[in-house]
């Protein structure tokens, strides 16, 4: 086990013209995520179709997510967290173009 500290919100990119992730933890059963985004979407017509659960919680910015089967978007802003499970097919739907979205994401099994 390491004891090297790090912190959430040291070297973020400057501007990406992709979302990016960044696996900070992965074991068997969980994977954990940092996802920076700035105006990035899913493509049009994409949805992600996950094999895991996924807790998903956004410490800084905006965005949107898309659930298939849901009519109304669901906004989350800095402190918000969801679980989406296994195979509820969702996308995101915006992201605060003026703003960086860090997000933390937990995949498990």
């Amino acid at each position: 086990m390491s004891n090297t500290k790090s912190n959430i919100f040291h070297e973020l990119p400057e501007s990406a013209k992709e979302e990016i992730i960044e696996r900070l933890l992965a074991t068997e059963r969980v994977v954990i995520e940092r996802i920076v985004s700035q105006g990035q979407s899913s493509p049009q017509g994409f949805w992600y179709d996950q094999d895991n659960d996924e807790w998903v919680i956004v410490l800084q910015g905006r965005a949107s997510l898309r659930f298939e089967t849901e009519a109304q978007l669901v906004k989350l802003v800095a402190g918000d967290y969801l679980l989406i499970p296994a195979h509820v097919r969702h996308r995101v739907e915006w992201t605060d173009p003026d703003v960086q979205t860090i997000w933390v994401a937990v995949h498990y099994k």
